[in-house]
């Protein structure tokens, strides 16, 4: 592993730094195991390896798996065997298979196999040969034998065509079908391997991103069920399905107003936490509120009323007393506990966001990956009485040296709302020394900068001696849902005067040079970095990554229309959208875009790009040459997640603002652009 200081200097040393993934405890409470990804033998991609952690805090971490190609998903089955996914076959075509290494010691061995590869995993806690397995499957085999000969022939004869019926046809960064999602019941008692009982014969897209969990009983599951409600819209009720039968049953059909996400299963399974969401409309954002269902009854309840926060992660109190969730707050997102007592939730934390929550059999203690802009991911204790005391717990990672300081700024709009943000500051910045800036925008575009990223690392900035202001506009969370209505439907009005106003605070800092500024932004940040674009002239570049640019375009070649849809009338889309203002951009613009990426489909980086050699407002030069450039990845989606890709688009980014923001001249690019 790099050494801690050099992280930020050297690009090869930053793609090279290990990553927390996952966090599970043991039924008994005397394992953590986490996974932790890092760079492959030829620098080209990552992959997972399974380590122990002591939940006391005192023995150091322990590397469990070595595989060649690494291990995914860990579970712990009742009896403490620790489950996971690995695909270790070097034949053509080999898929992710379910392993066992037993608690008992010995070697890991293959469990469970699937001709479309092993997907989530979800242990019964009280049956260690019982589990729910997904995995994709076509609709007509009637068992894994026709399965597997469906798959080769259409391999052999090289058929990729699929038919659709439905909608989404694709999602994210991959196509969908003709396989589908399925669930399985999985009995481990059985040799050489797991019987595979479908238990979701003839599904379609219904278990698309489905939530699912098991009841700890073993005895059934509860899953989200998209529910198509034509003209191209599906939304997600609950079904509960008998574990043994397959026997399906609507526990919550959606409708008009709401649809439902899963949270939990109580620990005597008799009860279970959902998410009621209001669906949005052209007028009013989604909201979501946190239900208990009774499961003998059907009897509902909301719990945390008039809590305005939305539960991230959720699990259930041993003594089904309560349950800890977490939520966006602040530029947070904490851990709370809610007791069923009618009281709000209390936060239990105060630095950090969380994920993989874990909790120990006597309630006593949680367990939890805890990120900031500080530091990435590492695992933690949290006691639950007390002071609830946070322990940093021994890992095989060590936090990175940063190369400067962070602080938080804010401001107040003119509406009188308040603006907050993160600052990110190189060491040595003061009046005397002052940092150019960098406002970066989240996507989401309801979402915060509450935790630390990988792909989009404030500090690679700082250490080039940049400041980079990290602000959390209208419709970000953790504020409130009226924070997020100020800027419902109106894309272009309070987030980008909310953008503009902590940046104007920011600015008149006395270690800030506001003559040297640029603008950044991925996703919905990239939108706002083309409407900011055609909007003023402040900026000496702008960087707009996966970015939305015609709106009406975009609404209906996204992965997911019906949401947008929901969203973006006539009205929004013509007030909202960028590309009208493209006579009025005269700031050098670097657009970046991957041709897989599906949610902003790689048409929208097209127009903008020829939009800005034939329209901007930038005078053209008499060879046809433009200070515009275009950074265009074939094999890359949303995100750029190839170390390799990763580094080239931190190099070219770097390059582009030292030519236009620091006025350096054209900058030497990587070799391998050719």
């Amino acid at each position: 592993m790099a050494h801690a200081k050099q992280l930020f200097h050297d690009l090869d040393d930053y793609v090279a730094a290990p990553r927390h993934e996952t966090l599970r405890l043991s039924p008994d409470g005397t394992r953590l195991v986490t996974s932790i990804s890092s760079l492959d033998d030829d620098g080209t991609g990552y992959q997972s390896a399974l380590w122990q952690l002591d939940p006391q805090g005192v023995l150091p971490a322990r590397r469990l798996t070595h595989g060649k190609t690494g291990e995914t998903q860990p579970q712990f089955a009742a009896n403490g065997d620790l489950l996971f996914t690995a695909k270790r076959s070097t034949e053509e075509n080999a898929t992710a298979e379910l392993w066992r290494l037993p608690a008992a010691g010995g070697e890991a061995h293959v469990v469970a196999s699937h001709p479309g590869g092993i997907g989530q995993v979800h242990p019964c806690p009280t049956n260690p040969n019982t589990l729910l397995i997904q995995a994709l499957a076509h609709r007509s085999p009637s068992d894994l034998e026709q399965e597997q000969e469906l798959r080769d022939n259409r391999r052999k004869q090289k058929v990729s065509a699929i038919l659709h019926d439905g909608y989404p046809v694709r999602y994210w960064d991959h196509d969908l079908g003709p396989a589908t999602p399925h669930l399985y019941r999985a009995t481990l008692d059985v040799e050489p391997k797991a019987q595979l009982h479908d238990l979701t014969a003839g599904v379609r897209g219904e278990l698309l991103e489905a939530s699912t969990t098991v009841a700890p009983n073993g005895t059934y599951l509860v899953s989200t069920w998209n529910q198509p409600e034509g003209r191209g819209s599906t939304v997600a009720g609950l079904v509960r399905i008998d574990m043994i039968t397959g026997e399906r049953s609507d526990l919550i059909r959606a409708d008009d107003e709401y649809e439902y996400s899963v949270y939990a299963i109580s620990p005597d399974s008799t009860q279970l936490a959902y998410a009621r969401w209001r669906r949005a409309t052209v007028e009013e954002t989604m909201d979501c509120t946190l239900w208990i269902m009774d499961m003998e009854s059907g009897l509902q309840r909301e719990v945390a009323q008039g809590w305005d926060r939305w539960a991230n992660e959720l699990v259930w109190l041993p003594d089904a007393s309560g349950v800890l969730v977490t939520a966006d707050e602040d530029g947070r997102c904490p851990l709370f506990l809610l007791r069923f007592d009618g009281r709000s939730p209390v936060r239990l934390t105060d630095e950090g966001a969380y994920s993989n929550l874990c909790v120990s059999p006597d309630g006593a203690t949680a367990y939890a990956l805890r990120a900031s802009y500080e530091y990435p991911a590492e695992p933690v204790s949290v006691q639950l009485t007390g002071a609830h005391e946070v322990l940093a717990l021994p890992s095989a990672m060590v936090r990175p040296e940063l190369p400067g300081t962070l602080t938080e700024v804010e401001t107040t709009a003119a509406d009188g709302s308040r603006i907050r943000a993160w600052l990110a500051l190189p060491a040595g910045t003061d009046a005397q020394h002052r940092a150019p800036l960098l406002l970066w925008v989240h996507g989401g575009p309801v979402a915060s900068w509450n935790a630390w990223s990988w792909r989009w690392n404030p500090w690679l900035a700082v250490a080039q001696g940049y400041a980079v202001l990290l602000p959390d506009p209208a419709l970000s969370t953790g504020y409130g849902r009226d924070f997020i209505q100020r800027g419902w439907g109106r894309w272009g009005a309070e987030p980008y005067t909310d953008l503009m106003a902590i940046t104007d605070a920011v600015e008149a800092r006395e270690d800030i040079d506001e003559s040297r500024t640029a603008a950044m932004g991925g996703s919905f940040g990239g939108y706002m970095a083309n409407w900011i674009a055609g909007h003023t002239d402040r900026f000496k570049a702008i960087v707009t990554h996966a970015s939305l640019w015609a709106l009406e375009g975009f609404g209906k070649t996204t992965d997911a229309s019906f949401f947008w849809e929901r969203e973006m009338s006539k009205a929004m889309v013509e007030a909202n959208s960028p590309h009208h203002q493209v006579g009025q951009i005269t700031t050098p613009m670097l657009v970046i875009h991957g041709d897989k990426d599906y949610r902003v489909p790689i048409g929208e980086g097209l127009r903008l790009w020829f939009e800005l050699l034939s329209a901007s407002g930038l005078p053209q030069t008499a060879d046809g040459s433009t200070v515009h450039r275009f950074l265009y990845f074939p094999d890359e989606n949303h995100w750029i997640l190839s170390p390799q890709h990763a580094k080239i688009w931190y190099q070219v980014v770097f390059a582009y603002l030292a030519e236009h923001v620091l006025e350096q001249g054209p900058q030497q690019l990587p070799e391998l652009l050719g």
